[in-house]
């Protein structure tokens, strides 16, 4: 099992004909992604390493059965697509795009409000089922198929290194995916975490956070109140000078709100197991889930 995609999503990329389209779609699709169609206004017609590009996503699903996209478009053009998409009435949207300005993204907010499309991102490196299905720019290889953790981050490099971290353990992951950092996105942790409790096959989740915002002190309380699985929490950012942001747009810690050292404490007072050092997350996962799994 997996939350959210799997071996039989079908994708289809807006972007597709551009340079980092082009060479994510097919990084997706020697993957396994079953990679069914790739979207450019005006490009109908043309074909992107045999995937067959159509002029709106509403006809890309129309002929090819898609449920899910890739966004990998450049920011001022982003939001359009995330709508276009969800207009499409598609499951999934994954978008990759970083630099996308914040009043863009409320409207896309605004525009999705009751609507039935799930977006992750943006500002992501996407979402990864080991061994079915990748949609996204992480590196597939240091993947490990057959759980049973499950792998929710702010970061998108510090996603790979845990995930390396748990491949070279003997841990492997059911799902794992970035959500993004930018003030305003799609899925947030509790989302993840929420799917997480209800897939049988996750048996244990880690939680890769950082500073700025209070999503991480909202999803450790959610922990607490709901799961009855172990979680392992790192927070990036524990040497950031406050004020100053650090990579994502929403690690910021103002008015002494978002720092570390809250989000820390709050993760230890709803029982999450707390690694402060990057190095050591993958012998501490190893240590606490083979006790509970």
């Amino acid at each position: 099992m997996a939350i959210f995609v799997n071996k039989d999503t079908r994708v289809l990329v807006q972007g597709i004909t551009g340079k980092e389209g082009r060479f994510h779609a097919g990084q997706c699709s020697e993957y396994g992604t079953n990679i069914v169609a790739g979207v450019t206004p005006g490009k109908a017609g043309q074909n992107v390493n045999t995937i067959p590009v159509f002029n709106s996503v509403a006809d890309a699903k129309r002929k090819t059965s898609a449920n899910a996209s890739m966004i990998v478009v450049p920011p001022p053009f982003a939001a359009e697509a995330i709508l276009e998409a969800v207009d499409a009435e598609l499951d999934l949207v994954v978008c990759i795009t970083e630099g996308i300005p914040v009043m863009d993204m409320l409207r896309v907010k605004i525009g999705m409000k009751g609507r039935h499309t799930r977006l992750i991102g943006p500002n992501c490196p996407g979402i990864i089922t080991p061994g079915e299905c990748k949609i996204g720019i992480m590196p597939g290889p240091i993947h490990m198929p057959g759980g049973p953790v499950g792998v929710v981050s702010r970061s998108g490099t510090l996603t790979y290194e845990v995930v390396h971290q748990l491949t070279k353990q003997g841990l492997g992951q059911t799902t794992c995916l970035g959500i993004g950092g930018d003030p305003i996105n799609g899925t947030d942790f509790i989302d993840c975490l929420s799917a997480f409790q209800e897939d049988p096959e996750t048996k244990a989740v880690v939680m890769v956070g950082e500073i700025g915002g209070s999503a991480e002190e909202e999803a450790a309380a959610w922990i607490a109140a709901n799961m009855n699985k172990p979680v392992v929490g790192f927070i990036a950012g524990l040497t950031a000078p406050p004020g100053r942001r650090m990579g994502h747009a929403g690690a910021i810690v103002s008015g002494g709100k978002g720092t570390a050292e809250a989000k820390l404490t709050a993760m230890r007072e709803n029982g999450i197991h707390v690694c402060e050092s990057l190095g050591s997350l993958g012998e501490l996962c190893k240590e606490v889930f083979t006790e509970r799994i």
